[in-house]
């Protein structure tokens, strides 16, 4: 089952159209197994959850991961993976046996940031910022135990900003990493956008598989491919 939000945060604050935060969900699930119409302890001993956030508490609060003054961006991340971190405990207090969590992807890398430079190099900024989110979380994730952070980082670094030796195979299957198949003609629209009279005031390539980005923000069932390929080991080995 899933109580997952479109658009939704960690925090309060940033979750984008007032989705229900990360604590709003487990707070969901944790009714549903005290009522015990949908977890019972059997399943709940078998379960496995993840934990899927992907940056929309930073997204919300600035155009870019980057936010402002060195000391305000490490305190904001800092609130942010503790409460991934509490609402991961609470998943465990509640019965769940296994939980996975991912770390945050290369966001400078999205093509609503390379656009500017016209899709050509990701923004170190942006990077840097996921950098330390992931940091953070490794961190808070240290002492727990039967809980798996899957690398989204490093698997679309591998494709998207990939370096001699690394991920080259996976790269080549794409012309295009940092721009996407889906674009707006404006830099402030978004794919599907229509005008008053229903035009469309956007382009989509005719090779979706060649695209890592679909659009602004996510990859192609492609990308995702080539993405979850990296993973798939790892989270076997843990699910078990």
């Amino acid at each position: 089952m899933t109580f997952a939000y479109g658009g939704a945060g960690v925090l309060d604050t940033t979750s984008a159209h007032k989705a229900p935060t990360l604590a709003k969900q487990v707070d969901t699930f944790r009714k549903m197994v005290k009522d015990g119409t949908q977890a019972g302890k059997q399943q709940l001993s078998r379960s496995v959850a993840l934990v899927a956030i992907s940056g929309n508490d930073y997204y919300a609060t600035t155009a870019v991961i980057g936010l402002t003054a060195p000391n305000d961006i490490n305190a904001y991340i800092g609130k942010v993976t503790k409460e991934i971190a509490s609402n991961v405990e609470q998943l465990q207090k509640l019965g769940v046996r296994k939980v996975i969590v991912n770390n945050l992807h290369p966001v400078g890398c999205t093509p609503s940031q390379t656009r500017t430079n016209n899709y050509t190099t990701c923004d170190v900024f942006g990077n840097l910022g996921a950098t330390v989110h992931n940091n953070n979380l490794k961190q808070v994730m240290t002492d727990k135990k039967n809980v798996h952070i899957a690398d989204l980082y490093s698997a679309f670094t591998n494709i998207v900003d990939n370096v001699p030796g690394k991920g080259q195979e996976m790269s080549k299957n794409f012309k295009r990493k940092l721009s996407p198949c889906c674009e707006s003609f404006n830099s402030e629209g978004y794919c599907g956008q229509q005008g008053e009279t229903g035009e469309l005031l956007y382009n989509v390539c005719e090779k979706s598989n060649k695209f890592f980005y679909w659009d602004d923000m996510h990859p192609t069932h492609a990308g995702w491919e080539a993405v979850v390929k990296q993973l798939e080991k790892p989270l076997r080995e843990f699910v078990g």
